[in-house]
Formats: structure tokens, C-alpha cells, sequence
């Protein structure tokens, strides 16, 4: 079991650390050591979410009370800096589902924490395995897509896969304009990647080299030949 930080930095020792109640914990499950699944445990008994035996958990203790419904889903915000590849310090915002996954509900309910127009504002979710920010489409654009094509508005599937402890970037249009969301530390993890995989490339070429140099060196054995054997030739009479 494990820590997370606060939102904001706490220095804690194993002596002070006191907790009021469990409404200022969060419990989440980890996967390649990260949060994953959030565990409403007022909800529910930790054996109905039907956990394995080896699940880590991680608390991460809170600076208010916190009770959260069935419907809601806490995500990780970024504002990004103006005119800098950064963002501000995440601060968590919870969104109640009950009405749907869309996207127009959801950026109704970013522009409303953030308190700027709707239309003033564009919203990414970051994939960190793979350094990249998806954009999830505005309202306008929402619509033109249902005229074309009926599709599903849900974020839960298909690109997106949002989930709880998901970070969303938000960037204010009306300071900043452009359509890119990375971050240098984008741009330094895909170069880095790319690397690892140029190097398990190369990698895999020089063993397939060495292992066809090996069978070509190798001379086959000669088939031994059988010991001969006498032949005898009769001669008969045909007189």
C-alpha cells in the first residue's frame, strides 16, 4: 500500500499523519504504478469490486471531505500556460455522469469550473504511455459530425476511454489560440521512445545476422556411406 501527494505539497510523517475520516481518503487500485480504478469504498465492500489477491491499492489523502456518487468521475485538470509548451499544476474536478459521457457535457462542466465562456475553451486528454494529447471535439463540431455519420457520443469508449484519474488539458482561447497541447516533456519522451525502439530494431538485426553467419559456418555432417559388398557372377551354360 502506498501514498499519493496531496494537491498541495504536505510534509508528513508517520507520527502526524492523521486522517479525520475516510471521506478524506481516496483508494485507488494500481496498474504499471499508476492509479487506475477508483474505489468508492461508502459504496461498496472492497469484495464486491472483486480485487486479486496481489492488487496494490494507494490511498491519497485529501484536504476536504470528499463523498462521491455512483455517477461521478474525478479528473485530473491542466490549464496550460500561455505562450509556454507547460501546464499549471493539476486540480482535480469531479463530473457527475448521470446525464452521459458527452463531450458537450463535459466541457459545459470544465468551462463552468474554470468560469469561461464554452466556446472559449478546447480540451485534450493525455495518453502519458504514449506522450500525446487527444482533443476532444467541440460542441460545434459534435454536431457536424452527427450530420455526417451517426455515432455514439460517449467518452468511455472510443478514442478517448476516459476513466477516473484521467488528466484533461484545458487551454483558454482567450489568451491563446493555437491547436497544439504538447508539452516539451511530450517531446523528450517520444524522442525517447523512438530511441528504444530504433535500438530493439538494431538489436533484433544483429542476432538474426549472427544466428544465419552461425548455421552458414557450420559444415553438415557427411552421410557414411554403406561397406560394399562382393558381388559374384555365374556364368551358365546355355548349350
Amino acid at each position: 500500500m502506498c501514498y499519493m501527494p496531496c494537491s498541495v505539497a504536505m510534509t508528513l510523517s508517520s507520527s502526524d499523519f492523521v486522517i479525520p475520516s475516510p471521506a478524506f481518503l481516496r483508494a485507488w487500485t494500481l496498474e504499471s504504478k499508476r492509479p487506475s480504478r477508483l474505489l468508492r469504498t461508502n459504496l461498496q465492500q472492497l469484495k464486491e469490486y472483486k480485487l486479486g489477491r496481489k492488487t496494490e491499492i494507494c490511498l491519497e489523502p485529501l484536504q476536504k471531505e470528499e463523498n462521491l456518487g455512483p455517477h461521478d468521475v474525478v479528473l485530473r485538470t491542466q490549464m496550460r500556460i500561455p505562450g509556454k509548451r507547460a501546464y499549471a499544476p493539476h486540480v482535480d474536478l469531479v463530473w457527475d455522469t448521470a446525464c452521459g459521457w458527452t463531450a458537450g457535457s463535459l466541457r459545459q462542466r470544465i468551462a463552468h469550473f474554470c468560469s469561461l465562456p464554452l466556446e472559449k475553451i478546447e480540451i485534450a486528454k493525455y495518453f502519458p504511455e504514449k506522450f500525446e494529447w487527444l482533443p476532444v471535439s467541440s460542441w460545434n463540431q459534435q454536431i457536424t459530425k452527427r450530420k455526417k455519420k451517426k455515432k455514439q457520443d460517449n467518452l468511455q469508449g472510443a478514442p478517448y476511454y476516459l476513466k477516473d484519474g484521467d488528466t484533461v488539458g484545458i487551454k483558454n482561447l482567450l489568451v491563446e489560440d493555437d491547436e497544439d497541447f504538447s508539452t516539451v516533456r511530450d517531446d523528450l519522451g517520444k524522442e525517447t521512445q523512438k530511441q528504444l525502439a530504433l535500438g530493439k530494431q538494431k538489436s533484433q538485426e544483429t542476432l538474426r545476422v549472427q544466428s544465419s553467419d552461425v548455421f552458414s559456418g557450420v559444415k553438415m555432417p557427411a552421410r557414411p556411406r554403406a561397406p560394399e559388398a562382393s558381388l559374384s557372377i555365374h556364368v551358365g551354360s546355355f548349350r
